[in-house]
């Protein structure tokens, strides 16, 4: 896991956006073509920005998922992910992508897990865009976190912290009206991504970045399985990295 502390959300976010765009190119120039997963929510906004500013990438041959949306929420939403990533992001890039495989969760949620397990089982992921939750939650596996599961999407119950956040971050009015229910990729799905780039900004996410990096693995603190993964890049800044107690550059 290689760790890399900005002096700021923007610089934080650029240079996770410079690391994803320099090994989604030599993906394009390998291969032709790629599969990458955006992540959506706060922390996630100047990478975004910062990748639309990425330069010589062939977006046509991008075939993009994301990580997750409530069970019940239409698209129309102010807290939806799909339109949270059409307005930040698909409606802004230079040429339209070749896919945006969107997770629909205000149908029959099941259904929409077996459509997803099917169509990314057949797209091997070269790069996942990710964050880490104020409870450590990936994606919106909350603890404890099913680490066994090849399910590649499951719907997933959101716990008090994770609907807490969603209020806090301004998605929602009140926390009876965040949803108590989520379509989420699974953990080993996320973890058969070639690359992994989290980017977690914030005072907020300190004690879960510290505790995902410096502490076990265990399904109560979900992020921390990143520690498995070979290729793990964590982007913060010096209010995320606060709490960690080794040297990190």
């Amino acid at each position: 896991m290689q760790i890399t502390v900005s002096s700021d959300r923007e610089s934080n976010g650029q240079a996770a956006a410079t690391l994803g765009a320099k090994r989604l190119r030599e993906v394009l120039v390998k291969r032709g073509a790629a599969n990458v997963i955006v992540a959506t929510g706060a922390s996630q906004f100047e990478l975004l920005e910062a990748l639309l500013g990425e330069k010589d990438i062939a977006w046509d041959k991008v075939t993009f998922f994301h990580l997750d949306e409530y069970v019940g929420v239409p698209v129309t939403h102010p807290a939806s992910f799909r339109k949270y990533l059409w307005e930040r992001f698909q409606s802004k890039l230079p040429v339209p992508a070749r896919a945006f495989h969107y997770v629909a969760g205000d149908g029959d949620a099941g259904a929409e897990c077996t459509r997803l397990g099917s169509v990314i089982t057949d797209h091997p992921i070269d790069i996942c865009f990710a964050g880490v939750g104020e409870n450590a939650h990936l994606a919106f596996n909350d603890p404890p976190a099913n680490f066994e599961t090849e399910t590649p999407y499951l719907v997933v119950n959101l716990d008090e912290a994770c609907r807490r956040q969603q209020l806090g971050e301004g998605w929602f009015g009140s926390l009876e009206e965040v949803p108590s229910q989520a379509i989420s990729m699974s953990i080993r799905q996320i973890l058969k991504s070639k690359c992994i780039i989290i980017t977690a900004p914030d005072e907020r996410k300190a004690q879960a970045i510290r505790d995902s990096i410096e502490g076990p693995v265990t399904n109560l603190v979900p992020s921390s399985i990143l520690q498995q993964h070979a290729d793990t890049h964590v982007f913060l800044d010096p209010a995320s990295a606060s709490l960690l107690s080794k040297e990190r550059s």
